[in-house]
């Protein structure tokens, strides 16, 4: 993480969403047995990796802020049900534009600002039981956008 420091903001900040269910406790609890986990989803009979999220907020706000953008996107990943593994956020001058990602053990979501523009790209990519869609709701009010486009990719689909 040092290495990193100097790079931009860099936050290890646990997420309140890693923990495992009684029943995982309970199956290991003092024996030798891993749990094996399947993160692929099944969602209308098709079976994938994860849903990937392309999302472009335009005539956005705060989009300068490396902690407001972090706070942003912890809220939006805690609220997706995914757990937070690792942040780092790059601020490319005082009133430049902040790039960054929140490294998942569902996979991540990342976000690239253009203040200048009043534009940010986020990517929301998740597997397993969390809703990327569940996001969507605290990256709104967090950058309070006039519009958003939205798309959805099916990442992993086994034929």
């Amino acid at each position: 993480m040092n290495a990193l420091s100097p790079l931009g903001m860099v936050s290890e900040l646990p997420s309140s969403n890693q923990s495992y269910s009684d029943a995982e406790r309970n199956l290991t609890e003092g024996q030798d047995i891993e749990v094996q986990k399947d993160y692929f989803v099944q969602k209308d009979g098709v079976k994938f990796a994860g849903t990937h999220l392309l999302v472009d907020l335009w005539g956005a706000s705060n989009l300068g802020d490396p902690a407001h953008i972090d706070r942003a996107l912890r809220e939006a990943a805690e609220a997706a049900g995914a757990t937070i593994l690792h942040g780092h956020f790059h601020h490319f001058s005082p009133n430049g534009g902040v790039s960054g990602v929140l490294v998942l053990a569902e996979s991540h979501i990342s976000i690239h600002t253009w203040p200048e523009r009043d534009f940010a790209a986020i990517d929301i990519f998740m597997c397993g039981a969390c809703n990327p869609y569940h996001s969507l709701p605290a990256l709104k009010a967090a950058f309070a956008p006039q519009s958003v486009n939205l798309g959805e990719q099916r990442r992993g689909l086994i034929a």
